[in-house]
């Protein structure tokens, strides 16, 4: 039976600010000196007798750093790379089934990849006494007997010795305790919970299956969904689904198998700046110095200077200094207890900050209500024709161009948001202003709306696209929901243009076409009508008049969930043939993850709706695979990917980011977490495109992109914009 190492590599080690950052968190720094603490961890494995190479399980944004690492040693490893981190549980799951494809019923190791244990004789020989205990089928931790009583680590209280191995069942686990709780735990000879693991893999599983097996199928899917290569396996966004559990809560608390093995070894989670010095080589007065640091009647301090910095120390006593980038740490060593509340405090990076959502929200709507909203009535329209501007230039002046019918609808439908949303601006004015010009130029006689006039009215393409014709009828549902005194009027001309929208573009499989002259099929003009539909539906009265909306927005939601999207597929994509499958070739294949979000957003609403949880994962699903088109390098959504989620077109358009923002705030409505800190993401990444030399405007790609600097600001961009801003307000 083979020993099969993993290293889980996740923790950001905030409570080692300055050195430890989300870029370059704790596991990959030599904090020790020498090597990182993760290449300690590799060496360790290495060292044990029969192991084979390791299984490094790392997210997106740093297996780039373990795998360097990990070649800088010469030692094999192979690699899961998650799509983002949900605790040990789901890593600790999808490491096990890698492994039982290989060998079925065999051992594996689970270890931290940042844990100091300098004797690594004591650690090979305690992986040894508990291992006839794993080969029989108990999942086995490992505590550490207590040197003091701790309130960083988590408790196990062992039970009764088991028969023929030198291990303990498990009583019970306690989370961290208070300092009297801690000593009462020492004195009762309870065990540090040391968070390293040895089972059989098909135990394990057996397990999950058993008290989590939603988490098991999310992983099997992410697997399923994913890519692989010799040494790699880059799980699928089905992954996010999993729930975020750590392996104890996830297994260990709940299984019968559970049992411990005590160790005696020098072991530390390296936590705290305390725990390095604790670990570090010290001098004679207790000082552990690295750097250019001169230090003068200094005790049982640590001071840390980087390249370029250069420190002297005069004094001290217990105390941490770090200075690392421009950065630093200045602290009694008794007081790092404080360090994560005063990263979030000077708003420095990290996981589960709290303040920054409400700050980025306040900006955003601030940015819409004082300087886009005004900016776009004053300049954007036409005060003189009527209508509205195609785009403005970078001083706020019309371009002339000629004047699309789904920009005139979206900024009816920006308007009337921006009442709805409270925003004390001529929103009517503005709204109305949109009606009479599109009434005025666009309205063809079968009741169809046409494409394109030029900016003095005259037709330019009289041709009729389901694409506009969706923007229209949200517009006209936007209007009667701010304006409820004219929503019958609105309502009969919705209920007019919806007859002439399926006569013109409807398809006997209850689908429709894009053109009014053609076959093609595409989602995006699906996507939009289902909007439009949606919002008609939520209306009071909706089924008053010649239309069912409730009934066309079931009809139109089944028909993504069941063909639009079709079985085995995992994205929605853009070109469809007849059959509503994939489109032949390269076109077929193409997927853009800002849709991804925008299918997500509408399944939720629908779900929501209709109370349905599987619509609400589809959703879910759908959100996940958006988040494969997030570049990890710039954090900003891509504006295409193919349908095995390798990336298409590099750009990064605005609108996509939107989008993201918008459905990870309906989808995380009331859960915080990791959802809040998507929306976080999202939301910084929009505020790259906001920064323009005349504020109100936007670019279309992120400042500092030469090529786009200097182009109009187009006003379609607007509806994104709102959408997102107003699903901020709650």
């Amino acid at each position: 039976m083979g020993l099969h190492p993993i290293i889980l590599c996740g923790g950001a080690g905030v409570r080692l600010w300055p050195a430890s950052t989300p870029a370059a968190p704790k596991p990959f720094l030599p904090l020790l000196g020498g090597h990182s603490l993760f290449q300690r961890t590799i060496l360790r494995m290495a060292a044990l007798a029969a192991a084979e190479p390791p299984l490094v399980v790392a997210g997106a944004a740093h297996v780039a750093q373990a795998r360097r690492q990990t070649e800088d040693l010469r030692a094999p490893a192979s690699f899961i790379v998650e799509p983002e981190g949900r605790d040990s549980g789901p890593a600790v799951v999808a490491s096990a089934l890698w492994i039982a494809r290989r060998e079925a019923r065999g051992l594996a190791l689970v270890v931290a990849s940042d844990h100091h244990i300098p004797d690594e004789a004591a650690f090979a020989a305690s992986i040894l006494r508990a291992s006839p205990a794993a080969e029989r089928g108990e999942v086995v931790t490992f505590g550490v007997l207590p040197t003091y009583p701790a309130t960083g680590y988590g408790y196990i209280q062992p039970g009764e010795g088991l028969d023929g191995v030198e291990v303990a069942r498990v009583e019970r686990f306690i989370e961290k305790p208070d300092a009297v709780r801690a000593a009462d735990f020492v004195a009762a000879e309870y065990l540090w919970n040391s968070g390293n693991f040895l089972f059989r893999v098909d135990r394990l599983i057996e397990e999950a299956r058993l008290y989590v097996p939603d988490l098991v199928a999310a992983v099997e899917q992410a697997m399923a969904e994913g890519r692989q290569t010799p040494g790699l396996l880059e799980l699928g966004p089905s992954f996010r689904l999993a729930p975020k559990l750590s392996i104890d809560v996830a297994v260990m608390e709940r299984t019968s198998r559970a049992a411990v093995a005590p160790i005696a070894y020098a072991w530390s989670d390296l936590g705290a700046w305390d725990a390095i010095l604790e670990a570090s080589e010290r001098d004679a007065a207790g000082n552990a110095m690295s750097g250019p640091v001169e230090a003068r009647d200094c005790r049982d301090s640590l001071v840390r200077a980087s390249d370029g910095a250069q420190v002297i120390a005069l004094g001290l006593r217990d105390t941490v200094v770090v200075v690392e980038q421009g950065r630093m740490l200045v602290s009694a060593m008794g007081a790092l207890g404080g360090l994560k509340a005063a990263t979030e405090a000077l708003a420095i990076p990290s996981p589960g900050r709290r303040a920054d959502p409400a700050k980025a929200r306040e900006r955003l709507r601030a940015w819409l209500r004082t300087e886009a909203l005004p900016l776009w009535w004053c300049f954007g329209a036409d005060h003189a024709r009527g209508g509205f501007h195609e785009s403005l230039d970078t001083g706020a002046g019309p371009t002339g161009a000629a004047r699309r019918v789904r920009v005139q609808a979206r900024q009816i439908h920006v308007y009337a948001t921006a009442g709805l949303i409270g925003w004390a601006g001529p929103w009517r004015t503005a709204m109305d202003h949109g009606l009479d010009y599109l009434t005025r130029w666009y309205g063809r006689d079968d009741g169809l709306f046409r494409a394109l006039i030029t900016a003095e009215g005259a037709p330019l393409d009289d041709g009729a696209q389901l694409y506009d014709q969706a923007f229209v009828l949200l517009a006209l549902a936007s209007a009667a929901r701010a304006a409820p005194e004219r929503a019958g009027e609105f309502r009969h001309r919705a209920d007019a243009l919806a007859g002439a929208v399926a006569r013109s573009f409807g398809r006997p499989d209850g689908g429709f076409r894009a053109h009014e002259t053609d076959e093609t099929l595409l989602s995006d003009p699906i996507m939009h009508l289902f909007e439009a539909v949606l919002a008609w539906a939520a209306l009071p009265g909706a089924e008053a008049g010649a239309v069912s909306w409730d009934e066309w927005a079931d009809a139109l939601g089944r028909l993504v969930a069941t063909r639009v999207l079709g079985e085995g597929r995992m994205t929605i994509g853009e070109a469809f043939d007849d059959g509503w499958g994939p489109a032949a070739g390269l076109e077929g294949r193409i997927v853009e993850p800002g849709h991804q979000f925008e299918w997500a957003w509408l399944m939720e609403r629908w779900g929501v709706a209709r109370d349905d949880a599987a619509t609400r994962r589809l959703a879910r699903s759908l959100f996940a695979a958006g988040e494969r088109g997030v570049d990890p390098a710039s954090g900003l959504v891509v504006d295409e990917m193919l349908d095995d989620f390798t990336l298409h077109a590099r750009g990064s358009r605005l609108w996509p980011q939107t989008e993201r923002l918008k459905a990870s705030l309906i989808l995380g409505r009331g859960e915080g977490g990791a959802w809040e800190a998507r929306a976080l993401a999202a939301a910084r990444a929009i505020e790259l495109y906001l920064a323009c030399p005349t504020r109100g405007l936007w670019r279309d790609s992120p400042r500092g992109v030469a090529a786009d600097d200097e182009r109009p600001a187009a006003a379609s961009s607007f509806y994104h914009l709102i959408g997102a801003i107003a699903e901020l307000e709650g």
